[in-house]
């Protein structure tokens, strides 16, 4: 009697020969094996063929560029744990205790004299994009 392998028993010989009949049968990987396939990279320089609506890159809300987002989430960094309403001078002065960049301040020093109520309300004055909300 002639086995498949003398390097293991008979029963190790038959549980791979299952595993491997599909591959055998249809001349490729079986459908339990997917997962360890490893999924097709893009040639070099070749660009990726998936498509987003214009001005909704993965991550953006709706509505918003990525630079949109960039420039309120730093502005939120910097003007986090504000008491809203709130007046343009004491976003300012929050900006300045809490150490914000030229840039930050520079932003808030160009709102208009206001109140704002949100983060919302300072980008909009600001020219910011903002996200769309669905109802």
């Amino acid at each position: 009697m002639e086995r498949g392998s003398d390097k293991h028993g008979p029963r190790l010989d038959d549980q791979q020969k299952h595993e491997t009949e599909g591959m055998v049968r249809g001349g490729g990987t079986t459908h339990a094996e997917e997962w360890k396939e490893p999924e097709a990279m893009p040639a070099a320089g070749e660009e990726s063929k998936q498509s987003y609506p214009p001005g909704h890159e993965p991550g953006v809300p709706e509505g918003m560029t990525q630079q949109d987002a960039d420039v309120r989430s730093d502005l939120a960094k910097w003007l986090s744990d504000t008491h809203w309403p709130v007046s343009k001078g004491e976003l300012l002065e929050r900006a300045r205790s809490e150490g914000a960049p030229d840039r930050v301040i520079d932003m808030v020093d160009s709102l208009p004299e206001r109140s704002y109520s949100n983060m919302a309300d300072i980008a909009k004055a600001l020219g910011i994009g903002v996200e769309r909300r669905r109802w």
